[in-house]
């Protein structure tokens, strides 16, 4: 196998996503976080900081792919507009205050199945937040949310 064989290089994406990442998506890589320390699961790129209007988007999507949610943990203090619940094809999901940081959000199925995603910023340049994404979501990722975004740029406006 050459080099030109091998999957793409870390912080890219196949073309195809890059089209279709904008501000309101989620990239995910689904696998449970119960036994690794440190591991993304994936990323979203929320359109505002107005968490109760951009959450319940989020888990709808995740419950087709996870079913059941039980649980949204996220620090408060970042968001605005936050809810203590949501209902999700008629199923409640709470929301709870961690101090987890306004760059992770943390989505819990059944009592124990925790997913963490990298939570980039709103008004993110498009560039950085693509590359934020794809570095979130490599399988062999073990860089936290705040040096995923410091890394990349993902922090900063699309200005500077």
């Amino acid at each position: 196998m050459t080099d030109s064989d091998t999957s793409p290089a870390p912080q890219q994406l196949p073309s195809g996503i890059h089209q279709t990442v904008r501000p309101g998506c989620a990239l995910l890589r689904l696998q449970t976080t119960a036994s690794r320390e440190g591991v993304l699961d994936g990323a979203w790129w929320p359109r505002s900081h107005d968490i109760g209007a951009e959450l319940p988007a989020l888990l709808d999507a995740l419950t087709e792919y996870l079913g059941p949610l039980s649980r949204v943990g996220l620090d408060t203090t970042a968001w605005a507009g936050v809810p203590t619940r949501i209902a999700v094809d008629d199923h409640v999901v709470r929301v709870d205050s961690f101090p987890v940081g306004d760059d992770t959000v943390l989505i819990t199925r059944g009592d124990r199945d925790h997913f963490s995603l990298l939570v980039v910023p709103p008004e993110a340049a498009p560039e950085d937040a693509r590359a934020a994404m794809a570095q979130a979501v490599l399988a062999g990722n073990v860089s936290s949310a705040r040096q995923i975004l410091i890394d990349t740029g993902g922090g900063r406006t699309p200005s500077g």
